[in-house]
């Protein structure tokens, strides 16, 4: 991990773990996970972004131990907007801070960033587009067949259903089966996951994604936001081999079109659904880019 180093804040009514990079004083870069993975998936960005200057700070997800699990039940997208504009402000974050999020941590991106556009420059988003073109691509036959796992979910044998051999099917499934071996990043998720109220609690996003009745209206204003065109630019990165959300299922022209004025959207070849792990040096690049002023 060279020299990431571990902390804690809290933001929001929660204890956030995070893992940290960079100067203190530094512009904000706050680098969101999905599902199922851990703040460890940024560990090859998070250097470049010292580098440049950045702090870069990898929270644990709401429900993602060490971060505890949310007293209020909320795993909306609305929730998890909410807590990134709150770890912006407990982290002394300013209008130079910059958003990047990875599949859940995609859709809270875009919530966070239209929520409180004073509070970032900019933003990149990976693997999950805009709610918009989410949906349309996920009624596609071959995509439902893919998102099985989410209607798993919904059912009451989802806590039995996630376990080690499930998660690692997915990340088998989801990226490239080029030989690269994926058991630390699956122990760190099992690590997460481990007590049965943080499974409970990774299920809870998907749960509340498909049963309105599981919305807290307290987060009401940020999950409106997560579904409309904001003002800050965003750049959306999706794997070419993706096999979670298939690339052919997402139309960039629809992304670019969902995204303020001023966005990009491209694919990045012979990645999968973890494109920052699977194509590392090219998606730094891509980001370090876009990030520049």
């Amino acid at each position: 991990m060279g020299d990431i180093t571990t902390g804690s804040v809290n933001a929001n009514g929660l204890d956030f773990g995070y893992l940290a990079a960079g100067p203190q004083d530094g512009p904000l870069a706050l680098l969101l996970h999905g599902f199922p993975d851990s703040p460890h998936t940024w560990r090859h960005l998070m250097p470049e972004l010292a580098a440049a200057g950045y702090r870069a700070v990898a929270p644990y997800m709401r429900g993602y131990a060490p971060t505890p699990v949310p007293e209020d039940g909320a795993y909306q997208s609305g929730a998890l907007a909410a807590d990134a504009v709150a770890l912006h402000e407990a982290l002394g974050g300013g209008p130079d801070a910059v958003l990047v999020g990875h599949d859940w941590g995609a859709f809270a991106t875009y919530g966070a960033a239209n929520a409180a556009p004073d509070r970032w420059r900019t933003a990149v988003a990976l693997s999950v587009p805009p709610i918009s073109v989410m949906t349309t691509a996920f009624f596609d036959y071959e995509q439902l067949k893919r998102s099985f796992y989410i209607f798993v979910f919904q059912t009451p044998l989802a806590e039995l259903a996630l376990n080690r051999a499930f998660v690692e099917g997915l990340w088998r499934d989801w990226s490239p089966a080029d030989g690269r071996d994926r058991s630390g990043d699956v122990d760190r998720v099992m690590e997460c996951l481990a007590a049965p109220a943080n499974a409970a609690a990774a299920i809870g996003y998907y749960r509340a994604m498909l049963d309105p009745s599981r919305l807290v209206d307290r987060y009401a204003a940020e999950q409106r936001a997560t579904t409309v065109v904001g003002e800050r630019p965003v750049l959306y990165l999706h794997g070419a081999e993706d096999g979670c959300l298939a690339a052919d299922a997402v139309d960039l022209d629809a992304v670019r079109a969902a995204l303020p004025p001023g966005s990009r959207a491209e694919r990045i070849g012979g990645a999968g659904h973890f494109l920052q792990l699977d194509r590392p040096a090219e998606v730094n690049e891509r980001v370090l880019s876009w990030l520049a002023p």
